[in-house]
């Protein structure tokens, strides 16, 4: 699996996100059929997963939470799987020092 970033190619969804959300970054993926849109905040990073064509597997998944945040385990990660599209959620860790 390879994750391709086509960012360039969504120049009004990227405006549009960083317009209307409170998202700092945004990219967009292409992992062969499936488009991955990936936004981080200040509280948390949002994956979004989707193919027309298919369900996402769950290898699709772990690939893509170990390559964009370095995520092994999906103890902390908000999952929500409706097949064909894949919401996770993943707190952004805190900075600061208890």
């Amino acid at each position: 699996m390879r994750l391709i970033n086509i960012t360039n190619s969504y120049h009004r969804l990227v405006t549009q996100q960083l317009a209307t959300t409170k998202a700092d970054y945004v990219s967009v993926y292409s992992l062969g059929k499936t488009t991955v849109l990936f936004t981080r905040s200040s509280k948390t990073r949002e994956i979004l997963l989707k193919n027309d064509k298919r369900h996402i597997q769950q290898a699709e998944i772990d690939f893509v939470l170990k390559e964009l945040v370095d995520v092994d385990s999906t103890d902390d990660v908000e999952i929500l799987n409706d097949g064909s599209l894949v919401e996770i959620t993943i707190p952004t860790p805190s900075t600061t020092a208890s």
